[in-house]
């Protein structure tokens, strides 16, 4: 009797897991990754002749009726809430439905790159990185404008492309806000929270997703420990709203001013600190309010203009106004020069 390598047997779970595609638009190609109940794949669209991202609900592995319907409720509330995010900086959703197999999936662009905390330290000028990040703001503004917090921003759930596009990933754990509940779609009965695992969303092939995400229900703690408020992190679900998704943004810039090089060197300079500190304050009401006051003093700093959350001495002033208006000060201190120099030195 010969026995199958532990890779053939891997190899034969696989074949046997992939999903029937009969019947629709897409031409399965590859698997990309598996998250906590769904794997994604990527595929063709015959239709239109493009590569795709196919997120597929699991093959159900128990008996549980109501529990194998909250799974399938929770997927389509993922590809629902993300269907409402059209932005250039959020994966868009192309379709969703049911596979002659019975199994709900979703279809989605698929997405090419590199995770944030894989490429930045290819760009090492801070300036660089503060750009980076306020297209990042500019994603997670967009869905709290759409009543959405997305709950588990970190560098491993943003992606950056070859051409430079960021995109905020990983939308499993978002929360619908209180004021957009009615526009939510509904869960079967005995679901909880939109928390699928965090590491779903595809990314490009043979690329491994972050598994430090911790997945509960509501009034749990779910989340990443480091990136998440602590309001999260005591699972105080109900009390979210746009700051904790804040404190998360102060805890990736914190995370993309490290090692960065400002002004010529690796130390940080104050008024960025003081940035970082006022998003990730411990009370939510010492926070910035909104992810554009936030955006709106990064950029205030990246102009050479005061921020809300530092406030400067005359010497700090005096060399902020100086490196805004470096040339201007040193032609007109050039001409004043030389203006003296004929003043004294006249032609004899």
């Amino acid at each position: 009797m010969k026995f199958l390598s532990d890779k053939a047997v891997e190899r034969l779970r696989a074949a046997g897991d992939e999903p029937d595609l009969t019947g629709t638009r897409y031409r399965l190609l590859e698997r990309v990754a598996r998250g906590g109940m769904g794997v994604v794949y990527a595929a063709q669209d015959e239709k239109l002749e493009r590569r795709i991202a196919l997120k597929v609900l699991d093959e159900p592995r128990d008996d549980d009726v109501l529990a194998n319907r909250e799974r399938e409720s929770r997927l389509l509330r993922e590809s629902r809430v993300l269907a409402r995010l059209e932005h250039p900086g959020i994966v868009p959703v192309h379709d969703a439905g049911t596979l002659s197999d019975g199994r709900i999936f979703y279809a989605m662009k698929f997405v090419q790159g590199q995770r944030l905390d894989e490429i930045i330290e290819t760009v090492k000028p801070a300036p660089d990185r503060l750009r980076l990040f306020l297209r990042i703001c500019d994603a997670v503004g967009f869905a709290h404008a759409r009543g959405v917090l997305h709950r588990d921003l970190k560098p491993a759930n943003v992606m950056v492309g070859p051409f430079g596009e960021v995109l905020v990933m990983d939308w499993g754990l978002a929360k619908i806000l209180p004021d957009n509940a009615e526009s939510e779609p509904r869960a079967a009965p005995g679901s909880q929270s939109l928390a699928n695992n965090a590491s779903d969303a595809p990314q490009d092939a043979g690329s491994t997703q972050t598994r430090d995400s911790t997945l509960t229900g509501d009034g749990s703690v779910m989340g990443t420990p480091g990136y998440m408020s602590p309001e999260q992190a005591r699972g105080e679900v109900r009390l979210l709203d746009a700051r904790s998704d804040i404190f998360s943004l102060g805890a990736l810039l914190h995370f993309l001013l490290e090692g960065a090089e400002a002004n010529g060197s690796t130390q940080r300079p104050r008024p960025l600190t003081a940035i970082c500190a006022k998003a990730m304050a411990e009370r939510p009401d010492n926070r910035y309010k909104a992810v554009s006051e936030l955006a709106a003093d990064v950029s205030r700093y990246l102009d050479g203009q005061p921020v809300s959350a530092y406030r400067e001495n005359m010497f700090e002033r005096a060399g902020r106004f100086y490196r805004r208006h470096q040339v201007a000060i040193l032609l007109i201190a050039t001409y004043l020069i030389m203006r003296a120099l004929l003043l004294f030195y006249p032609r004899s």
